[in-house]
């Protein structure tokens, strides 16, 4: 069963470990690989990458990605987005460490952060347009 709005919107903004598919051209499949991300219900889907990496050229030259979440245990349920990037440009301290602090113990940022190269990191911020998603219930 589908997610409403505001159930998807929900479990976007939860810190989920997000696979990030992005067309690769014509003689290759999509590239897909995990990224951390942040969202807020009603916001736009931001991530940030190494600015050098494949993913990030292959975003550069789209202009659009699709983004999905999982939870794999009861009850399995899913949320993908797709849209246009919206804006994209160096990553900030503050976008490398409000990403960081959904995902590590609060112990953990500071140190993330201070080891981290900002100028090898370019973030994406997607507008979604199209969201799938399915509540599939108890396994």
């Amino acid at each position: 069963m589908g997610l409403n709005v505001a159930e998807r919107a929900k479990f976007l903004a939860e810190p989920h470990v997000a696979g990030v598919a992005v067309d690769a051209g014509a003689d290759r499949g999509p590239l897909s690989v995990p990224v951390w991300y942040d969202y807020e219900p009603g916001g736009d889907v931001e991530f940030l990458t190494g600015r050098d990496s494949r993913k990030a050229a292959l975003i550069g030259k789209t202009g659009r990605f699709t983004l999905l979440v999982q939870r794999t245990s009861p009850t399995y349920r899913y949320v993908s987005v797709e849209g246009p990037v919206v804006w994209s440009g160096p990553t900030t301290l503050e976008q490398l460490t409000r990403i960081a602090s959904r995902y590590l113990p609060v112990e953990a940022v500071p140190g993330y952060v201070e080891g981290s190269d900002l100028g090898a990191l370019v973030t994406f911020r997607m507008r979604p347009e199209h969201w799938l998603s399915a509540d599939l219930g108890a396994i």
